[in-house]
């Protein structure tokens, strides 16, 4: 249910209607003018490259037999089946955890920060020990994937000078969703600030950010 106009910005959901600007690296992205996106990335060394192929193999086939745009109960199988899983994954704590120390969790939330309001509208996003989640809207002349390469660039930087190393950071890819209303909007802010709890993650070792409107509407 859509709440009261006067208590939120102006947002675009999905319009299955309207063009939508599709790309491929690892894994399909779409894209539509001044849309709300759910944006999920994580370390390089979050899953072992071996049950990725795995996952990877049964998803590419699933994605033949069903190829968007989905339905929501579509949508709400493929999650069950391929982003549940991931996330538990995640939520387990696997790989370095390097987000888990605050000096570089707050190299990531600065980056987040930097062109907020300004190339984006950051409305909610988590960092949590081994992966981020985003949900913003983005401004119609950018570039989604651009936009999460820029924040890859920099974070990684700086990430890997303070760890006093060198090489891959974050995977190569990313996950994106355009959000299709205010119910799917209000169930993903929901979820991002239910996740640190959810992993049972220990205060200190994630960060939460979220919009003071969407704070109130939570609550």
């Amino acid at each position: 249910m859509e709440p009261n106009p006067s208590a939120y910005p102006a947002l675009k959901f999905l319009n299955q209607f309207a063009e939508i600007q599709k790309t491929r690296d690892h894994l399909p992205h779409w894209q539509q003018d001044n849309a709300t996106y759910f944006l999920t990335f994580r370390l390089a060394d979050s899953i072992p490259a071996a049950l990725l192929h795995e996952w990877k193999e049964e998803k590419d086939q699933w994605l033949i037999d069903r190829p968007k745009p989905w339905s929501s109960e579509t949508e709400t199988e493929y999650h069950k089946l391929f982003s549940s899983r991931i996330d538990h994954h995640l939520d387990q704590g696997s790989g370095s955890c390097l987000l888990a120390k605050p000096e570089n969790s707050e190299t990531v939330a600065n980056a987040f920060a930097h062109f907020d309001r300004v190339r984006y509208l950051l409305h909610t996003w988590v960092i949590m020990p081994n992966h981020v989640h985003v949900l913003l809207s983005l401004d119609r002349n950018l570039d989604l994937g651009e936009t999460v390469a820029s924040w890859k660039r920099f974070t990684a930087t700086r990430i890997n000078r303070n760890e006093g190393k060198s090489g891959p950071v974050w995977q190569q890819d990313y996950f994106d969703r355009i959000v299709r209303d205010w119910d799917h909007f209000m169930n993903i802010a929901r979820y991002i600030r239910r996740n640190p709890a959810k992993a049972r993650i220990t205060q200190g070792e994630f960060v939460v950010y979220e919009a003071e409107w969407v704070g109130r509407l939570l609550s």
